[in-house]
């Protein structure tokens, strides 16, 4: 639990108040204005066909990339750090995906199939699954280069050489997982790869840390380390 308070805040009538509010809530529609334009430009992005077979393993077996659209033409994967020889999932993975419980359900109800996908083998992944009470679909590419191809997966050499490409530049080498998020489209049996984001970019895709912004102490993390406070949901005190 973090120990910080807030000193020295500015206190105001309620008159002032609201006039702050006011002018806050015209940037806040701007900020909301340039964000439509900015989804806007993500699906205007041109898409690159995939050519290259990927197939997982899941809960029905053996599955393709198009069998993970379970017949919808969109395709939305979360690329969740669980390496072959990780004892568990990543802590920071595992608080964005206790906020995608309930999603799936209204996503296929916009034509839109969500998976998770993961490096270590199935057995490995169910196991995590259980203990964190998890019901959405996650499938693993143990068996695939679709983690390596999508940049969220380094092997040996990468660690030597001590330098990898995430997040469309190169940067050094911090963790044999990464993670990130892909978006598809199906027309037929051909899959584009439409948009992938990485690092600070899945934000978005957290609606804990969304509530988080919005209070008075905000996220409250070490700037040098913003994962410190995180735990497992079933390793808090």
């Amino acid at each position: 639990m973090t120990k910080s308070t807030i000193k020295h805040q500015k206190v105001v009538s309620e008159a002032k108040w609201l006039k702050a509010r006011r002018e806050l809530l015209a940037k806040e529609k701007e900020f909301t204005r340039l964000r439509d334009k900015m989804t806007a430009q993500i699906r205007a992005l041109p898409w690159r066909k995939i050519e290259k077979a990927y197939y997982f393993n899941g809960p029905k077996g053996k599955e393709s990339l198009v069998d993970l659209f379970d017949g919808k033409t969109q395709l939305a994967v979360y690329h969740f750090m669980l390496g072959p020889d990780w004892d568990q999932g990543c802590k920071s993975c595992s608080f964005f995906a206790d906020t995608f419980q309930g999603i799936p359900i209204h996503l296929a109800h916009r034509d839109v199939a969500f998976v998770a996908v993961s490096r270590a083998p199935l057995s490995k992944i169910e196991q995590f699954e259980k203990r964190m009470g998890w019901n959405f679909k996650w499938v693993s590419s143990f068996d695939s280069d679709f983690n390596f191809d999508f940049g969220v997966s380094f092997k040996d050499e990468d660690e030597r050489a001590g330098h990898v490409f995430y997040n469309y530049t190169d940067g050094p080498y911090l963790n044999d997982e990464m993670p990130g998020a892909s978006f598809f489209y199906r027309r037929n049996q051909e899959v584009f790869h439409t948009y992938s984001t990485y690092a600070r970019g899945l934000d978005i895709l957290n609606s804990a840390y969304n509530w988080l912004d919005l209070v008075p102490k905000g996220r409250d993390e070490n700037p040098e380390s913003t994962v410190d406070w995180l735990r497992h949901h079933d390793r808090y005190e």
